[in-house]
C-alpha cells in the first residue's frame, strides 16, 4: 500500500507481509494507521518505504510471545529495523513501533551531534565513559560469568547443531549485501538496528569481522582472516563472542 499524510506531499510505500502465516486485511489497515508518517518524516525526511513482516511461533511454551512483528525502514540513509513479540500481533506491532520511533530519535540526535563535536571513536570510549568493563564481585567480567553459566547448561545435538537447555531450536538464515566499512561505522550501524552484534567487511583488511556488545559501553571485535593452507577441520570462531 502507498500512504501519505493529509496536507503533506510526504508519500511512502508500506508493505505488510506474513512469514508462514496469513495477514488479515483488518491488520493491514491497522498498520497504516499505527505508523504515524508525519512523525517519521520529522525524524527522517529521507524515508522511502516501510516493510512490516508478521510471523507466528507455534510452540505452546511461548504463547505469550507467539506473534512477532518486524518493521524495516528503508531510506536514503542507513536501514533501521525494530522487532517485538507479544501474545497477539496488535500488541507486537505497538511494541515494535515504539522501538522504531526510539531508534529514529536516536539517529536524529546523532545526526545533529555530528555537526558539532562529532562521534566518539571506539578507541575513545573507555577514556570518556566511566565504569566500562567492570568486574563482578568474584573478579570476573560479564563475559566470563556468562561462559561459566553456559558450561553448566545441558547440551544436546539436533543434527549438526548443538542446542543448549530445552530449546526451542529456531533456525533463521539471512543474506545481506554490504559495502566495506570502518569499525567506527560498524558500531554506529549496530546501534541503529538495535542488535548485540554486527557482521561487516573491514574496509582496512577487506576481511569479514564482527563487532559485539560485551558490557555497558564496552564492545569487542572479532576479525576473521582466511588461511588457504589451514586444514579442513579448523575450529573457526564459534563461541568467541563472549571473549
Amino acid at each position: 500500500m502507498r500512504r501519505s499524510d493529509p496536507g503533506t506531499e510526504f508519500c511512502v510505500d508500506i508493505v505488510v507481509k506474513g512469514r508462514k502465516t496469513e495477514v488479515p486485511e483488518r491488520f493491514r489497515k491497522h498498520v497504516a494507521e499505527k505508523l504515524k508518517l508525519e512523525k517519521i518524516q520529522k525524524l527522517d525526511g529521507k524515508v522511502i518505504s516501510l516493510d512490516v513482516e508478521v510471523s507466528k511461533e507455534h510452540n505452546p511454551r511461548q504463547a505469550d510471545r507467539s506473534d512477532r512483528v518486524e518493521i524495516t525502514l528503508h531510506s536514503r540513509g542507513p536501514v533501521i529495523r525494530a522487532e517485538a513479540a507479544a501474545a497477539d500481533p496488535y500488541a507486537a506491532l505497538d511494541l515494535a513501533t515504539g522501538k522504531l520511533e526510539a531508534r529514529l530519535r536516536k539517529q536524529h540526535e546523532k545526526r545533529f551531534n555530528r555537526r558539532g563535536n562529532g562521534r566518539l571513536s571506539a578507541a575513545e570510549v573507555p577514556d570518556v565513559v566511566p565504569g566500562v568493563a567492570q568486574l563482578n564481585a568474584n573478579g570476573a567480567t560479564a563475559a566470563e560469568e556468562a561462559a561459566e553459566a553456559a558450561a553448566t547448561t545441558t547440551t544436546t545435538m539436533v543434527g549438526s547443531l548443538e542446542v543448549q537447555g530445552e530449546g526451542p531450536l529456531v533456525v533463521r538464515e539471512k543474506t545481506h549485501v554490504a559495502a566495506p566499512m570502518t569499525l567506527d561505522q560498524a558500531l554506529y550501524e549496530m546501534e541503529l538496528v538495535g542488535h548485540d552484534f554486527y557482521l561487516f567487511v573491514d574496509s582496512d583488511t577487506k576481511e569479514p569481522s564482527v563487532v559485539y556488545r560485551r558490557h555497558a559501553y564496552d564492545y569487542g571485535v572479532i576479525h576473521l582472516r582466511t588461511d588457504p593452507f589451514a586444514g579442513s577441520e579448523a575450529g573457526g570462531a564459534g563461541g568467541a563472542l563472549g571473549g
